[in-house]
């Protein structure tokens, strides 16, 4: 399996909120944005975002692969219950983009970089 069919898989696996199966794309030692967080909090972190962002939905826009890393553009289209990324939202629905680049190891994701389009959200938010 190539790295853009095994990323579909694990966004599947993200939107299904299945995190059991976190461990079958993202390796224990797993660094996100330079820190070692580690499988347990790369889980925790998602699960955060799950009880902030009930109808979170990840959406693949563009997605280039090689051998070794994953570069997507994903796509948010949903009601964040209170604060999001030092934004009251409070159930506002909101449309964002995050870009994000994935190194994997072994078949599973050892390093992730995430960047979140927060002047998109804050024009949303200033004009809402």
């Amino acid at each position: 399996m190539n790295l853009s069919e095994k990323y579909h898989k694990y966004i599947k696996c993200l939107n299904s909120g299945d995190l059991d199966q976190l461990a079958d794309f993202v390796c224990e030692d797993v660094v996100y944005n330079g820190s070692a967080v580690g499988l347990q909090g790369y889980r925790r972190m998602l699960e955060g975002n799950y009880a902030d962002i009930p109808d979170l939905s990840f959406v693949v826009e563009l997605l280039v692969a090689d051998s070794l890393t994953v570069a997507s553009r994903l796509y948010f289209n949903c009601r964040p219950q209170a604060e999001f990324r030092g934004l009251q939202i409070n159930g506002q629905q909101i449309e964002f983009h995050e870009n994000v680049f994935y190194r994997f190891r072994d078949g599973k994701i050892a390093q992730v970089w995430s960047v979140i389009d927060q002047a998109e959200i804050q024009q949303q938010i200033l004009h809402s």
